[in-house]
């Protein structure tokens, strides 16, 4: 048995979710009208209720013993300190660096960060202003309409994600796209739609080496040359977010069209570095800023605020309590916003290649489950396709509901609609509909005796599914960067709880390493016979019906 789970702590919280386990949440609120002023706060423009969770105060004093028993806030001070908590790589986790807006230095190895942060960005901002304004233009003279961003993994998701989050802060000329997968289809259909004389190519890669965005880049090049003819042009159509300048230079980019970003930034928490350029581009130096901005008020009030009053800590010790005590295995991110539907894919990443670990600190398998199976899409799409299972079946699983208060550009009725479903499904999780309910509602309707009898199983709803509510005012740079935010320092939270290393992926390299073997393969004329037989059946299909 793990140290974890013979904790003082954790053992509390066992022998207390024996005696809660049984509880409702419609019993709890009629017991306690303080309820939703008890379990709920605001911080950086977000308001969070987490009333409807099947939690007492008892449940909380005792998740947050976890908390401090499992050295969270000094951990928390070691991340801002620049300690190199990412023990497997031996670097520093200072994400947050990007972000820091006040004037206190953070170091790496005993070097302050900041000057080198500050320069890169001021760069960006400088870049940004002339491709917005017209000033920095194509090789016929032209201003750029159109901007490709070309990366995977972090160097996709966070720029992809926040653009189409915040399009309506957007420049409007500027028409954004994103190449990721390897699949020649994505890159293919947008170079269909795009002039070359107007696009500028943003090829975003750490090594200049990573497969897939090498591999998109090259297409993009070819497809510029056939149209242009001339490789000078290169340097006026593509930047790139990179440390290798050889390759970069190789490429034909300008390397003072290459922006620089350091190994203490992990790739899913990158969009707050030369890997946001796209964001910059796109919302301009004054909306880029207020992202930066809202992020770091989030970071501030992880840093300084009591943990009974801090969002992430709350955030995150929820989800440890029905991932280890209940059993939930999955977690639903569900935004009832549009401009939001990338925002759980963005999260998978951020949570499930930081947390998917089952080897500990200090190199021993854990016996507990870790990070959930993160999923989601816009929340009214999701009523009309899986919340049956949700409602009514047989798995727990803990729901996040994202929402604004004000929809600008949403005319009426849509707002008032979309916001009673909103409210109304975070009721319903939490209530149900008991058999009495069903009956009187069958009564009304007409339908009784043996065909009531029948339906009444069918219509009962037992409830007590958990949610929390996450609300702000209106969708804007500023509250994006504080929601971001948030959730990097919950995850952070749960992997110290965990003792695992949330800042390390060793996992995404081996189908890496094994794609490389049977890359050569596909190359190689005969029958493939180096794997395992479903292995060598596969690729051997593959090679005997691929037209050559």
């Amino acid at each position: 048995m793990s140290s974890l789970t013979q904790s003082p702590a954790w053992l509390a919280l066992a022998e207390h979710f024996k005696e809660v386990s049984g509880l409702h949440m419609r019993d709890l609120f009629e017991q306690d009208p303080q309820r939703y002023e008890k379990f709920s706060l605001e911080s950086g423009g977000l308001f969070f209720d987490y009333s409807k969770n099947r939690i007492t105060e008892k449940t909380m004093s005792l998740l947050l013993d976890l908390v401090r028993q499992a050295g969270v806030p000094e951990r928390i001070e070691k991340m801002f300190a620049g300690e190199k908590i990412n023990i497997t790589e031996n670097r520093a986790v200072l994400h947050i660096a990007l972000r820091n807006l006040d004037k206190n230095p953070i170091t790496v190895d005993g070097e302050n960060v900041m000057p080198k942060v500050n320069a890169v960005k001021e760069k960006m901002f400088q870049f940004s202003d002339e491709i917005r304004s017209g000033e920095r233009v194509g090789y016929t003279g032209k201003a750029f309409t159109d901007i490709v961003n070309v990366g995977i993994g972090g160097s996709d998701l966070g720029p992809v994600m926040v653009c189409n989050a915040l399009k309506d802060f957007g420049h409007q000329r500027l028409n954004m796209h994103f190449v990721s997968t390897v699949d020649g289809d994505q890159i293919v259909s947008i170079l269909k739609k795009l002039n070359p004389e107007t696009t500028l190519f943003i090829i975003a890669s750490k090594t200049f080496t990573t497969q897939e965005t090498i591999t998109n880049a090259r297409t993009a090049r070819q497809w510029f040359l056939d149209r242009v003819g001339n490789e000078a042009h290169i340097a006026k159509h593509f930047v790139a977010v990179s440390t290798n300048a050889k390759a970069v230079a190789e490429f034909g980019i300008d390397t003072n069209n290459m922006f620089e970003f350091w190994d203490w930034v992990g790739g899913r928490y990158s969009l707050w570095s030369a890997i946001g350029l796209a964001i910059a581009i796109y919302l301009g130096r004054h909306d880029y800023q207020d992202l930066l901005h809202g992020a770091y008020t989030m970071d501030e009030h992880f840093k300084n605020k009591p943990l009974e009053q801090n969002l992430p800590v709350i955030l995150a010790v929820l989800g440890v309590w029905y991932i280890n005590f209940f059993g939930a295995a999955t977690h639903l991110i569900s935004p009832y916003n549009q401009s939001l539907q990338r925002f759980p894919a963005y999260l998978q990443q951020l949570d499930m290649e930081s947390n998917g670990k089952t080897v500990d600190l200090d190199g021993q398998r854990v016996d507990y489950q870790t990070g959930p199976v993160v999923w989601g899409d816009a929340g009214i799409n999701g009523q009309h396709a899986y919340y049956q299972m949700l409602h009514q079946g047989s798995q727990l699983v803990p729901i996040d509901f994202i929402a604004s208060v004000e929809h600008p550009e949403i005319p009426e009725p849509h707002s008032t609609i979309l916001m009673a479903n909103f409210f109304a499904q975070t009721e319903a999780f939490m209530r149900g509909k008991n058999e009495a309910e069903v009956r009187a509602e069958l009564n009304k309707a007409g339908i009784v005796g043996e065909a009531q009898d029948a339906l009444v199983p069918h219509k009962i709803f037992e409830g007590n599914r958990p949610t929390n509510t996450i609300l702000m005012q209106r969708l804007t740079p500023r509250r994006l960067g504080a929601l971001i935010a948030l959730y990097e320092h919950k995850v952070f939270v749960q992997g110290t709880i965990w003792n695992i290393n949330s800042y390390d992926q060793w996992g995404v390299e081996l189908g890496k390493q094994l794609a490389k073997a049977i890359e050569a393969d596909l190359h190689t004329p005969g029958l493939t016979t180096g794997h395992d037989a479903s292995t060598n059946g596969l690729i051997n299909y593959y090679k005997r019906n691929t037209p050559r």
